[in-house]
């Protein structure tokens, strides 16, 4: 496994404790959704594995202290801070204990839900079907959160379709971007639960499976 050494520009994070049991929860169960409280914690510049050998220079997707705990429930909102959010990158990575999918946004964060979903899964807006590789699956809706600028163009042109191979994230890819709503799929080995954390300098949505 290669790493990428991150660089030290990020200045701050808010971390919302969150999660999803997987084993056993489906899109239609009756568990009731749940928020954990938020702490706050401060982006470091520790090295973040990833799937790439390209030393392309990248905020750090880690925090200093104590991570929040994982948790488990069906489904995670995390609240928007911008209405409009450009998506600029996406990674993956992997560590002790956990795998890790990060979206970066331009400046703020848009309206974020995470839920357990069982498929047949389909593309926005086409409707054809998507494969999604694994045997337990989360759906990443960002309500604002885009790649498509006011313009037309696009402010991602990097992958949407990731096959990382770790431990517990088989597959990341994006299910739609259409009129400012994204959808992403991830493709898990196994249940388990996650974590969700906003990061700022810049803006990201972090997502952690854990192992």
């Amino acid at each position: 496994m290669t790493r990428l050494q991150m660089s030290r520009r990020s200045v701050g994070a808010l971390a919302v404790v969150a999660g999803i049991m997987l084993a056993g929860c489906t899109a239609g169960s009756s568990s009731p959704a749940s928020n954990a409280p938020s702490a706050s914690l401060i982006a470091s510049a520790s090295p973040v594995p990833t799937t790439s050998g390209s030393a392309i220079a990248a905020p750090s997707d880690e925090a200093i202290g104590s991570l929040p705990p994982f948790a488990c429930v069906p489904t995670v909102t995390i609240a928007k801070t911008t209405d409009r959010a450009q998506i600029t990158a996406v990674r993956v990575g992997t560590h002790d204990g956990y795998d890790r999918v990060v979206f970066e946004f331009a400046s703020g964060i848009p309206q974020t839900v995470i839920q357990a979903v069982l498929p047949p899964f389909y593309q926005d807006a086409s409707g054809l079907p998507l494969a999604v590789s694994g045997t337990a699956f989360l759906k990443v809706t960002m309500t604002g959160g885009t790649k498509v600028s006011l313009s037309g163009g696009s402010t991602y042109s990097g992958s949407t379709n990731f096959h990382p191979a770790f431990a517990r994230l088989v597959q990341l890819i994006e299910g739609g971007d259409v009129e400012a709503i994204s959808t992403w799929y991830l493709g898990l080995n196994g249940g388990g639960c996650i974590r969700a954390l906003t990061l700022t300098g810049p803006s990201r949505v972090v997502i952690d499976i854990e192992h």
